[in-house]
């Protein structure tokens, strides 16, 4: 059984998890597949840069784009092999899992080929970290308890992806490239919870308040508490779900904004009406089709759509655009 402490689950902590959690939600529900696509080579390159970053890399996104189009660069052998590096480890993203742990050393190899000599390998001696790392003959159960943390935890997948960051930290388990594999195992969690989370540049934010960063994972070691550097990654988490990253943020379509006038059960002309529209043709292919085909609405009478009695009213899935999501499951304290 785990030995790793359940941490205090303080309500700032909770509020961020709803928050998170309706974010989340609107956007699932808002997503564009094709626009989706188009996204996720940008934000897959501004969350590569931003993870490196934070290790010193100094490129810039224009040269990562270029290294992913398979141009050639001049810049720092160094720093374009740890671009390849990062990029073909994120290509691999969706075939891991993130309870297996040969999976985070297969992880690990791909991220440091070549740049150190135990890429995929547990740490041999000691290290130079901000904390007192724990000797390397004890990284291999100290890790194999977290992963069976991981396991049998039922905390919420935004706190239980926060702590294991937080602990993989403090244990720095390999020679080099602890920072990016811990932010890329959080993004994998996050990622089996939502598929979203695999196109959110979270690592961008991050580097952006490097400092504060660092000051979490501090506080948290000198507190034995990993509340502080949960509240911290959760805070951006939010930030880049809602008002840090346009590009995430879907448009409002016509089928949404159907939704934002639908109340209770309406008929197809009470709609049109409200939405201030007189074209009838119009509203059902650019409004009422799109928000049925969609899921966001539903009929009242299903077994006669041509009914003169029909109404319409919200689904489950068109509630989520409106009412805020508070189921949220935090391990006990």
């Amino acid at each position: 059984m785990t030995t790793h402490p359940a941490p205090a689950i303080p309500p700032e902590i909770l509020n961020r998890v709803a928050a998170i959690s309706e974010a989340i939600g609107r956007l699932t529900v808002l997503t564009d597949p094709a626009r989706s696509l188009r996204l996720r080579r940008i934000n897959r390159i501004r969350t590569i840069h931003g993870s490196l970053a934070i290790e010193g890399n100094s490129l810039t996104e224009a040269p990562f784009t270029a290294i992913l189009e398979g141009k050639q660069v001049i810049a720092p052998p160094r720093e374009v092999q740890e671009v390849n590096n990062a990029l073909a480890a994120y290509d691999r993203l969706e075939t891991w899992k993130p309870g297996v742990e040969k999976h985070l050393l297969e992880a690990h190899r791909i991220l440091m080929s070549g740049l150190i000599a135990e890429a995929g390998l547990y740490r041999h001696g000691g290290v130079e970290v901000l904390h007192m790392a724990p000797p390397a003959h004890r990284v291999p159960h100290l890790m194999n308890d977290l992963f069976g943390w991981l396991a049998v935890t039922d905390a919420h997948p935004l706190i239980a992806s926060s702590v294991f960051h937080y602990e993989f930290e403090f244990n720095h388990p390999f020679a080099d490239g602890n920072g990016r594999m811990g932010r890329l195992w959080q993004s994998l969690i996050l990622a089996r919870w939502n598929p979203l989370f695999a196109d959110i540049p979270l690592e961008s934010l991050i580097f952006e308040h490097q400092a504060e960063y660092y000051r979490a994972i501090q506080d948290s070691t000198q507190t034995t508490d990993s509340a502080p550097f949960i509240a911290f990654m959760l805070r951006m988490i939010l930030d880049t779900v809602t008002s840090s990253t346009p590009e995430v943020t879907q448009e409002v379509t016509p089928a949404v904004q159907l939704l934002s006038v639908l109340a209770g059960e309406m008929t197809r002309q009470q709609i049109k009406e409200a939405l201030g529209l007189k074209d009838d043709e119009h509203f059902r292919k650019a409004y009422l089709l799109p928000a049925l085909d969609a899921g966001l609405i539903e009929m009242t009478i299903t077994d006669k759509p041509r009914s003169s009695k029909q109404k319409y009213r919200l689904t489950d899935k068109g509630a989520l655009l409106i009412i805020p999501a508070t189921a949220v499951r935090p391990r006990p304290a």
